[in-house]
């Protein structure tokens, strides 16, 4: 238990503008350094939503696959830190089933580690102007085990969970998708005129062009698919790159139809029932049809 004129000093600092973190597992005694070697033992699983927050934690709520976490940490607007108390697992499957959680769901690969700090609730996110406030929701007070996490092979499914488009997977490069939001933003050209010139990135354009105007005029989404696939053999895995650049591709055109929103993620996931497993199909259908509809929202600004 924390003294009180700690927090009382931890208040003072972070009123100051420090960032306050707290271990989530604890340190062995005497400890002088935050290494796995420190830590002491494995206390709590975490998985750190900093994108699609919402979504993401919806789909993680509704899974069958993993138990309810005990808390979940509201670090900003739509950003996330869920936790689960555990017993009995070494740092090393600690650290593989953090892997495996943020790959089926979505969070943050860096947030992997055995010695990861989190965000105290009760503390301002000094990371952030205005500081939001970290805020914690309790949802259950039991203790997990391996056995509780009934997750897919990550090996298996690594193709099916990429990073959504709009995030890049290297600092300062873009993923393929990515260039797809650079895109003449006028609906029409956007279909069947020229692309704007960007001097990089020139192929994805022009798949995501030619995919949006194959489909507004009616060709079938399959041979579409196929098609992009064998056009765009160089890529590591040509067909995850064309059912991806195809689904968004239609999301957006359903979307800007008029197409309600809980309509196309039905579609999107019986297009592709047949090929991706049931427990990856409604959350990856969710993820692109959110994702078409922040790239409309923001031509629509620009």
């Amino acid at each position: 238990m924390v003294e009180p004129h700690y927090l009382g000093w931890l208040a003072h600092e972070n009123w100051e503008g420090a960032s306050i973190h707290f271990g989530a597992n604890p340190l062995r005694p005497q400890a002088r350094n935050r290494t796995n070697d420190s830590i002491a033992k494995v206390r709590h699983l975490y998985l750190d939503l900093d994108h699609d927050g919402d979504l993401r934690l919806s789909a993680l709520k509704a899974s069958d696959r993993v138990p309810a976490p005990n808390a979940i940490v509201s670090t900003s607007l739509g950003r996330y830190q869920v936790l689960w108390r555990v017993a009995d697992f070494s740092c090393q499957q600690q650290e593989a089933m953090l892997k495996n959680l943020a790959l089926v769901f979505g969070g943050d690969p860096a947030c992997t580690d055995c010695n990861r700090v989190l965000r105290l609730p009760g503390f301002l996110n000094q990371k952030y102007t205005p500081a939001p406030l970290a805020t914690v929701e309790y949802l259950s007070d039991s203790t997990s085990h391996a056995e509780d996490f009934r997750l897919p092979n990550p090996e298996m499914n690594r193709e099916l969970i990429r990073p959504p488009i709009g995030h890049a997977n290297v600092p300062g490069k873009h993923s393929d998708s990515e260039d797809f939001e650079d895109v003449n933003p006028d609906p029409i050209r956007r279909l069947f005129g020229p692309l704007k010139p960007t001097g990089k990135h020139s192929h994805s354009e022009s798949d995501w062009a030619w995919s949006l105007g194959e489909l507004a005029r009616g060709k079938d989404q399959l041979k579409l698919t196929r098609t992009l696939a064998e056009r765009r053999a160089e890529k590591s895995n040509p067909v995850y790159y064309a059912q991806r650049t195809v689904d968004v591709a239609s999301a957006w055109l359903w979307l800007t139809d008029g197409v309600p929103m809980a309509d196309v993620i039905t579609m999107l996931q019986v297009r592709r029932r047949f090929q991706i497993p049931d427990r990856l199909c409604s959350a990856r259908a969710h993820e692109i049809a959110f994702t078409a509809q922040r790239m409309i929202a923001r031509k629509k600004i620009a």
